[in-house]
């Protein structure tokens, strides 16, 4: 009999859940391995080797760990689900003007549902992945989320959306430690290449990160469907033309293939004109925001404006803001202004290192 009871523990084949697997397996956990398979690249036209989580080598890197750790390791397939709902939303969302957060809905809605669909067949009280957060459990019964202690790799804000419900059964085993922390273990482990792992900071299933590619492969005739668009300015005044209004995200600079003697930046998209405005980076900025589907974590409700630290992208280092709840919708009021707020994109609230909740732009 185990000391703290079975757990499933979420592998990719990487260093980071390879050493999370590792570490509940001494603390005495009986440690279940579970690999998805969400994505292949032949499914989007493209002949690279694939890389990452879904790679065979991933697979079965997984595998001979768990093997010589004496705990098994099934394989799950789960590219019907995570195609139908996150790859048809990243399309959606391309083709509505706005800019999609994939990884965020596949943890909402496809991997910790599968991971705990599976955990309750193998008998499996908790969960766990190698995500750089906290987790802990108020007095209010609530469980919380908090950042990771490694600032550079904290992954909270792709959380949010995790529910009570799924965080009561989860575990981080890799929150209080660093990167570095992670990569030494793996070294004292005997894992040398698994130390070495290289990240890929892309999105799983778009490959070489080329999203419009990989759009005109899931769209046939995207280009002909769309056509080419005006750019204009906030006046109205047209000044170019553009490729396609899914082609672009608010706040771009790079790639617009135009020339105003300034630099210049998307600041909308409408997709029922196919046009794109363009503007300076004052005109970028904005002090509010307004967000939807919102999910709150450590608070059920906050009827009241409260401080918070609001960022409205992965790498965003925050602004403080002030936020209140209005029925379905969270206000933002920024106390300074932030640049390209981009509608489909996350918001996430923090109360000092504490997750209050998050939501989509609009």
């Amino acid at each position: 009999m185990s000391k703290h009871g079975r757990i499933l523990v979420a592998m990719s084949g990487g260093v980071d859940s390879s050493v999370a697997s590792v570490m509940l397996h001494e603390q005495g956990y009986e440690v279940i391995g579970l690999t998805m398979k969400t994505w292949d690249y032949a499914s989007s036209g493209s002949t690279s080797k694939e890389t990452g989580c879904c790679s065979l080598d991933s697979i079965n890197d997984a595998r001979a760990l768990a093997v010589s750790y004496g705990f098994p390791h099934y394989i799950l397939d789960i590219r019907n689900e995570f195609g139908d709902f996150v790859i048809d939303n990243f399309v959606d969302e391309y083709l509505a003007g706005r800019t999609p957060n994939p990884c965020v809905l596949c943890n909402t809605y496809i991997k910790w549902e599968a991971l705990l669909k599976r955990a309750d067949k193998l008998d499996c009280e908790f969960i766990a992945t190698g995500h750089y957060a906290n987790i802990r459990k108020q007095d209010s019964g609530r469980f919380v989320i908090s950042k990771g202690k490694d600032e550079n790799k904290d992954q909270s804000y792709v959380l949010w959306g995790v529910s009570q419900e799924n965080l009561a059964r989860t575990k981080f085993p890799l929150g209080s430690f660093t990167k570095a922390e992670i990569r030494q273990m793996a070294l004292d482990m005997g894992q040398e290449e698994l130390a070495k792992k290289s990240e890929s900071y892309e999105i799983c299933f778009v490959p070489d990160n080329d999203y419009r590619s990989f759009l005109r492969h899931q769209v046939e005739g995207l280009d002909e469907k769309i056509g080419k668009g005006n750019y204009i300015l906030s006046d109205g005044t047209v000044v170019g033309q553009h490729q396609g209004y899914p082609f672009y995200t608010v706040g771009q600079r790079k790639g617009l293939g135009i020339a105003l003697g300034q630099p210049m930046f998307v600041t909308k998209i409408m997709p029922e004109s196919n046009t794109v405005m363009l503007g300076t980076q004052n005109e970028l900025n904005s002090s509010t925001a307004l967000v939807r589907n919102v999910n709150m974590v450590k608070y059920e409700t906050i009827p009241e404006p409260i401080e918070a630290v609001t960022k409205i992208r992965y790498k965003d280092a925050g602004t403080l803001s002030s936020i209140v709840q209005e029925g379905d919708i969270m206000k933002v009021n920024f106390h300074h202004e932030v640049a390209g707020i981009a509608p489909g994109q996350s918001a996430v609230f923090y109360e000092g290192n504490d997750l209050l909740g998050g939501g989509f732009l609009l």
